[in-house]
Protein backbone atom coordinates (compact mmCIF):
# COMPACT_ATOMS: atom_id res chain seq x y z
CA UNK A 1 0.00 0.00 0.00
CA UNK A 2 1.01 3.74 -0.65
CA UNK A 3 -1.39 6.34 0.29
CA UNK A 4 -1.47 9.85 0.31
CA UNK A 5 -3.62 11.60 2.73
CA UNK A 6 -3.70 15.63 2.51
CA UNK A 7 -4.27 16.86 5.67
CA UNK A 8 -3.58 20.58 5.14
CA UNK A 9 -3.71 22.19 1.58
CA UNK A 10 -3.64 25.73 2.29
CA UNK A 11 -1.36 28.38 2.02
CA UNK A 12 0.52 30.37 4.70
CA UNK A 13 -2.85 31.27 6.22
CA UNK A 14 -5.50 28.79 7.34
CA UNK A 15 -8.54 29.00 6.02
CA UNK A 16 -12.78 27.68 6.98
CA UNK A 17 -11.59 24.75 4.25
CA UNK A 18 -7.91 24.62 4.42
CA UNK A 19 -5.78 23.84 6.88
CA UNK A 20 -1.86 24.96 6.75
CA UNK A 21 0.61 22.67 4.90
CA UNK A 22 0.32 18.76 6.20
CA UNK A 23 0.73 15.70 3.88
CA UNK A 24 0.82 12.02 5.20
CA UNK A 25 2.01 9.14 3.45
CA UNK A 26 1.54 5.31 4.60
CA UNK A 27 3.68 3.40 3.07
CA UNK A 28 2.98 -0.48 4.15
CA UNK A 29 0.93 0.81 7.46
CA UNK A 30 4.72 2.81 8.22
CA UNK A 31 3.11 6.70 8.46
CA UNK A 32 5.43 9.61 7.22
CA UNK A 33 4.32 13.07 7.81
CA UNK A 34 6.17 15.58 5.34
CA UNK A 35 5.51 19.31 7.03
CA UNK A 36 3.13 20.03 10.11
CA UNK A 37 1.20 22.89 10.30
CA UNK A 38 -1.15 24.37 12.94
CA UNK A 39 -4.18 21.69 13.59
CA UNK A 40 -2.48 18.91 11.85
CA UNK A 41 -3.12 16.36 15.13
CA UNK A 42 -6.94 17.35 15.16
CA UNK A 43 -6.35 16.65 11.11
CA UNK A 44 -5.09 12.95 11.92
CA UNK A 45 -7.84 12.38 14.59
CA UNK A 46 -10.52 13.47 12.39
CA UNK A 47 -9.07 10.82 9.23
CA UNK A 48 -8.18 8.37 12.26
CA UNK A 49 -4.94 8.06 10.96
CA UNK A 50 -3.32 7.15 14.59
CA UNK A 51 -0.27 7.93 15.74
CA UNK A 52 1.49 5.27 16.89
CA UNK A 53 3.05 4.09 13.45
CA UNK A 54 4.08 8.03 12.81
CA UNK A 55 7.78 7.30 12.34
CA UNK A 56 8.96 10.62 10.43
CA UNK A 57 8.45 13.99 10.10
CA UNK A 58 10.10 15.63 7.25
CA UNK A 59 9.90 19.55 7.52
CA UNK A 60 10.36 21.38 4.32
CA UNK A 61 11.41 24.65 6.06
CA UNK A 62 10.60 26.55 9.22
CA UNK A 63 7.74 29.19 8.42
CA UNK A 64 5.07 28.83 10.72
CA UNK A 65 2.88 27.41 8.48
CA UNK A 66 4.79 24.48 7.77
CA UNK A 67 5.49 23.73 11.44
CA UNK A 68 3.59 25.01 14.12
CA UNK A 69 1.61 21.65 14.58
CA UNK A 70 4.80 19.58 15.65
CA UNK A 71 5.01 21.17 19.40
CA UNK A 72 1.15 19.71 20.05
CA UNK A 73 1.73 16.83 18.23
CA UNK A 74 4.92 15.50 19.91
CA UNK A 75 3.25 16.32 23.74
CA UNK A 76 -0.20 14.83 22.36
CA UNK A 77 2.21 11.57 21.24
CA UNK A 78 3.69 11.45 24.71
CA UNK A 79 0.49 11.36 26.84
CA UNK A 80 -0.64 8.31 24.58
CA UNK A 81 2.42 6.83 26.21
CA UNK A 82 4.46 6.42 23.19
CA UNK A 83 8.05 4.73 24.19
CA UNK A 84 9.39 4.75 19.98
CA UNK A 85 11.39 7.28 19.09
CA UNK A 86 10.48 10.42 16.58
CA UNK A 87 12.48 11.42 13.65
CA UNK A 88 12.52 14.88 12.86
CA UNK A 89 14.36 15.86 9.44
CA UNK A 90 14.56 19.23 7.93
CA UNK A 91 17.34 21.76 6.53
CA UNK A 92 19.44 24.32 8.54
CA UNK A 93 17.90 24.82 11.94
CA UNK A 94 16.27 22.05 12.20
CA UNK A 95 18.49 21.05 15.06
CA UNK A 96 17.11 24.72 16.88
CA UNK A 97 13.54 24.20 16.34
CA UNK A 98 13.02 21.23 18.04
CA UNK A 99 15.27 22.17 20.91
CA UNK A 100 13.07 25.21 21.74
CA UNK A 101 9.92 23.36 21.25
CA UNK A 102 11.50 20.99 23.78
CA UNK A 103 11.93 23.56 26.71
CA UNK A 104 7.99 24.34 25.80
CA UNK A 105 4.89 23.70 28.12
CA UNK A 106 6.67 22.62 31.08
CA UNK A 107 6.51 18.64 30.20
CA UNK A 108 9.09 15.81 29.57
CA UNK A 109 8.87 13.66 26.74
CA UNK A 110 8.53 10.31 27.53
CA UNK A 111 10.20 9.26 23.93
CA UNK A 112 13.23 10.25 22.25
CA UNK A 113 13.16 12.66 19.21
CA UNK A 114 15.92 11.93 17.09
CA UNK A 115 16.79 15.18 14.78
CA UNK A 116 18.50 15.29 11.84
CA UNK A 117 19.69 18.63 9.18
CA UNK A 118 19.68 17.42 5.83
CA UNK A 119 21.07 19.05 2.62
CA UNK A 120 20.08 18.60 -1.00
CA UNK A 121 21.24 15.83 -2.13
CA UNK A 122 21.32 13.60 1.17
CA UNK A 123 19.34 10.13 1.17
CA UNK A 124 17.71 8.90 3.99
CA UNK A 125 17.25 4.58 3.28
CA UNK A 126 14.92 2.60 4.41
CA UNK A 127 13.67 -0.98 4.44
CA UNK A 128 13.00 -0.96 0.38
CA UNK A 129 12.46 2.80 -0.45
CA UNK A 130 14.27 5.73 0.15
CA UNK A 131 13.72 9.76 1.05
CA UNK A 132 15.75 12.25 -1.11
CA UNK A 133 16.46 15.94 0.00
CA UNK A 134 15.94 18.08 -2.74
CA UNK A 135 16.80 21.54 -2.92
CA UNK A 136 14.23 24.19 -3.99
CA UNK A 137 14.06 28.04 -4.41
CA UNK A 138 12.47 29.61 -1.26
CA UNK A 139 12.76 32.80 0.91
CA UNK A 140 14.60 30.68 3.42
CA UNK A 141 16.53 27.54 3.53
CA UNK A 142 14.10 24.65 2.19
CA UNK A 143 14.06 21.58 0.68
CA UNK A 144 11.61 19.21 -0.83
CA UNK A 145 11.06 15.34 -0.67
CA UNK A 146 11.15 12.44 -3.01
CA UNK A 147 9.69 9.14 -1.56
CA UNK A 148 11.40 6.28 -4.08
CA UNK A 149 10.96 2.83 -3.64
CA UNK A 150 13.19 0.34 -4.93
CA UNK A 151 12.95 -1.54 -7.88
CA UNK A 152 10.97 -4.86 -7.51
CA UNK A 153 11.95 -8.27 -8.78
CA UNK A 154 10.36 -9.40 -11.61
CA UNK A 155 7.34 -11.46 -12.16
CA UNK A 156 8.18 -15.59 -11.56
CA UNK A 157 6.97 -17.06 -14.77
CA UNK A 158 5.39 -20.84 -12.63
CA UNK A 159 4.31 -22.50 -15.49
CA UNK A 160 7.57 -21.78 -17.50
CA UNK A 161 9.85 -23.17 -13.95
CA UNK A 162 7.15 -25.78 -13.90
CA UNK A 163 8.15 -26.75 -17.51
CA UNK A 164 11.65 -26.64 -17.32
CA UNK A 165 11.29 -29.45 -14.81
CA UNK A 166 11.34 -27.39 -11.72
CA UNK A 167 9.78 -28.59 -8.89
CA UNK A 168 6.85 -26.54 -7.13
CA UNK A 169 8.67 -25.68 -3.62
CA UNK A 170 12.14 -23.75 -2.50
CA UNK A 171 13.78 -23.70 -5.75
CA UNK A 172 10.86 -21.64 -6.90
CA UNK A 173 11.88 -18.74 -4.10
CA UNK A 174 16.09 -19.52 -4.84
CA UNK A 175 15.29 -18.59 -8.76
CA UNK A 176 12.91 -15.65 -7.90
CA UNK A 177 15.72 -14.15 -5.50
CA UNK A 178 18.12 -14.89 -8.58
CA UNK A 179 19.71 -17.89 -7.59
CA UNK A 180 20.00 -20.36 -10.37
CA UNK A 181 19.32 -24.00 -9.54
CA UNK A 182 20.33 -27.27 -10.97
CA UNK A 183 17.38 -30.07 -11.21
CA UNK A 184 18.05 -33.44 -12.64
CA UNK A 185 21.32 -32.57 -13.67
CA UNK A 186 20.26 -29.68 -15.82
CA UNK A 187 21.03 -26.16 -15.08
CA UNK A 188 18.10 -23.85 -14.48
CA UNK A 189 18.77 -20.15 -15.00
CA UNK A 190 17.01 -17.17 -12.82
CA UNK A 191 16.93 -15.42 -15.49
CA UNK A 192 14.78 -18.02 -17.41
CA UNK A 193 11.45 -17.48 -15.90
CA UNK A 194 12.10 -14.64 -13.97
CA UNK A 195 11.02 -10.94 -15.56
CA UNK A 196 12.86 -7.65 -16.02
CA UNK A 197 12.51 -6.01 -12.61
CA UNK A 198 9.76 -3.56 -12.23
CA UNK A 199 9.96 -0.27 -10.91
CA UNK A 200 9.06 1.38 -7.79
CA UNK A 201 6.76 4.03 -7.19
CA UNK A 202 7.93 7.91 -6.70
CA UNK A 203 6.05 10.68 -4.85
CA UNK A 204 7.75 14.17 -5.19
CA UNK A 205 6.35 16.93 -2.66
CA UNK A 206 8.01 20.41 -3.40
CA UNK A 207 7.30 22.18 0.05
CA UNK A 208 7.05 26.34 -0.83
CA UNK A 209 9.53 26.85 -4.03
CA UNK A 210 9.84 28.61 -7.66
CA UNK A 211 9.72 26.14 -9.94
CA UNK A 212 13.78 25.06 -10.22
CA UNK A 213 15.87 22.38 -11.87
CA UNK A 214 16.30 20.08 -9.02
CA UNK A 215 12.23 19.56 -8.64
CA UNK A 216 12.53 19.01 -12.49
CA UNK A 217 15.27 16.54 -12.01
CA UNK A 218 13.74 14.54 -9.71
CA UNK A 219 10.48 14.68 -10.90
CA UNK A 220 11.19 12.41 -13.99
CA UNK A 221 8.67 9.84 -14.57
CA UNK A 222 7.02 10.49 -11.06
CA UNK A 223 3.80 8.98 -10.03
CA UNK A 224 2.39 11.74 -8.12
CA UNK A 225 4.33 15.86 -8.27
CA UNK A 226 2.21 17.57 -5.68
CA UNK A 227 3.89 20.78 -5.98
CA UNK A 228 3.56 24.33 -4.82
CA UNK A 229 0.74 26.03 -6.43
CA UNK A 230 -0.01 29.09 -4.45
CA UNK A 231 -1.20 31.90 -7.07
CA UNK A 232 -2.94 32.21 -10.26
CA UNK A 233 -1.46 33.94 -13.60
CA UNK A 234 -2.69 37.18 -12.46
CA UNK A 235 -0.63 37.31 -9.74
CA UNK A 236 2.89 36.14 -11.19
CA UNK A 237 5.09 38.33 -10.30
CA UNK A 238 3.97 38.35 -6.46
CA UNK A 239 4.73 34.47 -6.86
CA UNK A 240 8.18 35.79 -8.04
CA UNK A 241 8.83 38.14 -5.15
CA UNK A 242 7.05 35.54 -2.81
CA UNK A 243 8.72 32.56 -3.98
CA UNK A 244 6.18 30.47 -4.74
CA UNK A 245 4.85 28.97 -8.06
CA UNK A 246 1.89 29.65 -10.18
CA UNK A 247 -0.76 26.23 -11.13
CA UNK A 248 0.29 26.88 -14.57
CA UNK A 249 4.32 27.00 -13.38
CA UNK A 250 3.15 23.65 -11.83
CA UNK A 251 2.09 22.76 -15.08
CA UNK A 252 4.77 23.50 -17.26
CA UNK A 253 7.17 21.57 -14.65
CA UNK A 254 4.84 18.85 -14.71
CA UNK A 255 4.92 18.60 -18.47
CA UNK A 256 8.24 18.53 -19.29
CA UNK A 257 9.18 16.08 -16.51
CA UNK A 258 6.48 13.60 -17.52
CA UNK A 259 5.20 12.88 -14.22
CA UNK A 260 1.71 10.60 -14.39
CA UNK A 261 -0.17 13.63 -12.18
CA UNK A 262 0.11 16.36 -10.68
CA UNK A 263 -1.28 17.49 -7.31
CA UNK A 264 -1.89 21.39 -7.12
CA UNK A 265 -1.22 22.45 -3.05
CA UNK A 266 -0.60 25.45 -0.61
CA UNK A 267 -3.27 27.14 -2.33
CA UNK A 268 -3.63 31.17 -0.77
CA UNK A 269 -6.32 31.98 0.86
CA UNK A 270 -7.53 34.76 -2.14
CA UNK A 271 -9.12 31.41 -3.25
CA UNK A 272 -11.06 30.31 -0.25
CA UNK A 273 -14.62 30.33 -2.50
CA UNK A 274 -13.36 28.90 -5.61
CA UNK A 275 -9.83 27.84 -6.63
CA UNK A 276 -10.90 26.57 -9.84
CA UNK A 277 -8.99 29.03 -11.97
CA UNK A 278 -6.17 27.32 -10.43
CA UNK A 279 -7.02 24.48 -11.65
CA UNK A 280 -8.30 25.82 -15.28
CA UNK A 281 -4.70 27.54 -15.84
CA UNK A 282 -2.67 24.55 -14.89
CA UNK A 283 -5.24 22.04 -16.99
CA UNK A 284 -4.55 24.73 -19.92
CA UNK A 285 -0.76 22.86 -19.43
CA UNK A 286 -1.15 19.71 -18.66
CA UNK A 287 -4.39 17.46 -18.42
CA UNK A 288 -3.54 15.22 -15.45
CA UNK A 289 -4.15 17.70 -12.69
CA UNK A 290 -6.31 17.95 -9.91
CA UNK A 291 -6.06 20.42 -6.66
CA UNK A 292 -5.78 19.07 -3.52
CA UNK A 293 -8.45 19.09 -0.88
CA UNK A 294 -8.26 18.75 3.22
CA UNK A 295 -8.82 15.06 3.76
CA UNK A 296 -8.27 13.87 0.29
CA UNK A 297 -7.01 10.75 -0.33
CA UNK A 298 -4.33 9.03 -2.87
CA UNK A 299 -3.68 5.47 -3.21
CA UNK A 300 -1.03 5.14 -5.79
CA UNK A 301 -0.81 1.62 -7.33
CA UNK A 302 2.29 -0.11 -8.19
CA UNK A 303 3.66 0.07 -11.79
CA UNK A 304 4.87 -2.63 -14.09
CA UNK A 305 6.89 -1.51 -17.00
Amino acid sequence: MLRILFLGTGGSLPTRNRNPSAIMVNREGELLLFDCGEGTQQQMMRAKTGMKALTSIFVTHFHADHMLGIPGLIQTMSFLGRTEPLYIYGPQWVKEFVKIISELGYYKLHFEVEVIEMAPGDIIKRNDYSIHAIGTDHSVPSLGYALIEDQRKGRFEREKAIALGVPPGPLFSKLHSGVDVEVNGKLIRSTDVVGQVRPGRKIVYTGDTRPCQSILAVSRDADVLIHDSTLGNDQSEWAKESKHSTASEAAILAKEAGVRKLVLTHISSRYTDDASPLLREAQEVFENVIIAEDMMEMDIPLKDE
